[in-house]
């Protein structure tokens, strides 16, 4: 019945409890379906967090790579509808945030320093390149929440491949993409699209990272509503992630130094 509807009051008292400080950076990764019947829906998700934020900053990943490709190569930043669940379409929709020009992987920001945040993102070739919003969580410190969802859903670690240059992850061939900003003003661009020869999804192999998460403090638990929450230190993750990426780039052992490509257990000398 309705007493058992999650409020906004209690969902402000799971993310306080997770250590999230005001002045925190915060992206978040969403399953509504995990975290349970919210009165008002994922609004109501996403105004907790402003509340919880009043200095800091949100960030919601809004990616349309479902419906923008070589077959609908436009996006318009103004009704490109995400195609990663009900909170990103919630956040899309809204007025009192900034969406992000990434044609694929665009993200929604409000708060503190939230358009700067996302500024010149139709500049980038590929999804997640060094030097724009999805590798730049690592530089401020950001926590990136998982709520409800598994590693396989951290978008980030697509930012440490490219920081790492790994191989195999992108079209060799660009595509090109029209990008429709907020005026409506078009510019066109090449667009790199993720392309792995192996596997149809790498992110589906990001949980091999998990035991290596959890023994190097990367990662720690907490709960928002009914759904379980994995809260990953981008920073702790970055550094991570290419400690693991060295050691298996060294070790002469190893024919095949892809780590997913496939469910694999990562060695624990690579990264204790």
């Amino acid at each position: 019945g309705h007493r058992s509807m999650i409020t906004k009051e209690i969902l402000i008292a799971d993310i306080r409890a997770m250590g999230i400080a005001s002045t925190d950076t915060v992206m978040i990764h969403t399953s509504m379906r995990a975290i349970g019947g919210v009165d008002g829906g994922a609004d109501t998700v996403i105004d907790a967090f402003c509340e919880v934020l009043k200095d800091g900053l949100l960030l919601v990943p809004t990616h349309t790579w479902g419906t923008v490709g070589p077959k609908n190569p436009l996006y318009d930043v103004r009704t490109a509808q995400p195609n990663i669940g009900a909170l990103p379409c919630a956040a899309a929709r809204r007025s009192d945030g900034v969406r992000s020009l990434h044609p694929t992987h665009s993200m929604w920001a409000k708060g503190v320093g939230a358009a700067e945040f996302v500024r010149g993102e139709e500049k980038a070739l590929t999804p997640t390149p060094p030097g724009f919003a999805w590798s730049r969580l690592a530089d401020v410190g950001a926590k990136i929440l998982l709520l409800g969802v598994g590693l396989d859903k951290n978008t980030f670690i697509h930012a440490v491949d490219e920081l790492y240059d790994l191989p195999d992850r992108l079209a060799e061939e660009p595509y090109t993409v029209t990008i429709r900003d907020y005026d409506g003003q078009e510019l066109s661009r090449p667009c790199y699209p993720h392309h792995c020869s192996r596997t149809w999804d790498v992110s589906a192999h990001f949980v091999n990272f998990e035991p290596a998460f959890l023994a190097c403090g990367v990662m720690s638990f907490g709960k928002l509503g009914n759904a379980a929450v994995r809260i990953v230190d981008a920073k702790k993750c970055r550094d991570t992630v290419l400690r693991i990426y060295e050691s298996a780039a060294r070790d002469d052992t190893r024919t095949d130094k892809d780590l997913c490509v496939e469910y694999l257990d990562i060695p624990e000398s690579y990264y204790q």
